[in-house]
């Protein structure tokens, strides 16, 4: 008698290639993305008194900080734009690269306990760390925006212009950024614990070698080359000049920011999918 054969509603596979990504299985579980992307939007400031309001109050009080030191005492040039959209500008962004880069870092060891129970898509974790931060970032932006209203209509000088269209390009550059640089980072961090600590570190550095506090204008040329292997740089810059009409607009820095982009995912891709398979013995 032949064995009848077994009709399952769920065959789970080994990845044929390091690179291969199940895009079917991140659709097929957007549920739990979406509790995921709940879960870090939510628990991020649970149980405190002023809850989502920090939001705003972050960057509003890093910004003060900036222009107490780096403006009102340093006396630093903001390339001729008001000193609190020039810093609040970099630092939206810069949050939500900074956030996406972080939190995708913590991956593995931050979910061992569930990537240990049940089976799901392991990258649905750091795709709902890059959606969650994009709320908190949309709400940054918004307050962005008041404040650049209120200097237009105090006559200070501020403009748009048509790269603003650029702007979700900008997004996807910074979200993939940190998405790529993370999960390189969060496989690495099964066997070696003290990237943690080296990664909130390198964050900062990295912060300092961008365009949020010196413009890029104001580098010699012989060095804008070491600020330019930031891909943040060219990010901000151009971000800048789109909404605040002063910046370093260049396609070709756009261009390197894309390539890096391809490369970085490749690599974080590869280290991502070979560490999944065995990272449940190290961590």
């Amino acid at each position: 008698m032949s064995e009848e054969k077994e009709n399952w509603d769920l065959v789970i596979k080994p990845k044929q290639s390091m690179f291969s990504v199940d895009f079917k299985s991140l659709w097929r579980y957007r549920d739990l993305l979406m509790l995921f992307v709940r879960r870090d939007f939510v628990s991020v400031y649970k149980q405190t008194i002023l809850g989502p309001i920090w939001f705003i109050i972050q960057p509003i009080l890093t910004t003060l900080t900036y222009y107490i030191i780096f403006t009102f005492f340093g006396k630093m040039s903001t390339d001729g734009l008001p000193p609190i959209l020039f810093y609040m500008s970099g630092i939206v962004l810069w949050n939500y690269f900074a956030e996406c880069l972080t939190k995708t870092s913590e991956t593995f060891t931050a979910n061992a306990s569930i990537f240990g129970k049940v089976y799901f898509p392991r990258l649905i974790v750091p795709l709902s760390i890059v959606v969650s931060n994009i709320i908190r970032f949309g709400i940054q932006l918004l307050l962005l925006i008041v404040f650049w209203l209120y200097a237009y209509a105090t006559g200070k000088p501020v403009q748009l212009n048509s790269t603003l269209l650029l702007l979700p390009l900008l997004v996807i550059l910074m979200a993939g950024h940190g998405f790529a640089a993370g999960l390189i980072i969060s496989s690495l961090t099964t066997k070696y614990r003290d990237l943690k600590f080296l990664v909130q570190f390198g964050v900062q550095l990295l912060m300092y070698g961008s365009s949020v506090v010196i413009p890029l204008s104001r580098v010699p040329e012989h060095y804008r080359w070491v600020f330019l292997m930031n891909p943040m740089t060219s990010i901000i810059e151009t971000f800048k000049y789109s909404f605040l009409g002063k910046g370093v607009y260049e396609p070709v820095y756009l261009l390197y920011n894309f390539i890096s982009l391809i490369v970085i995912l490749f690599i974080g891709l590869f280290i991502f999918n070979k560490v999944e398979k065995s990272f449940m013995d190290t961590v």
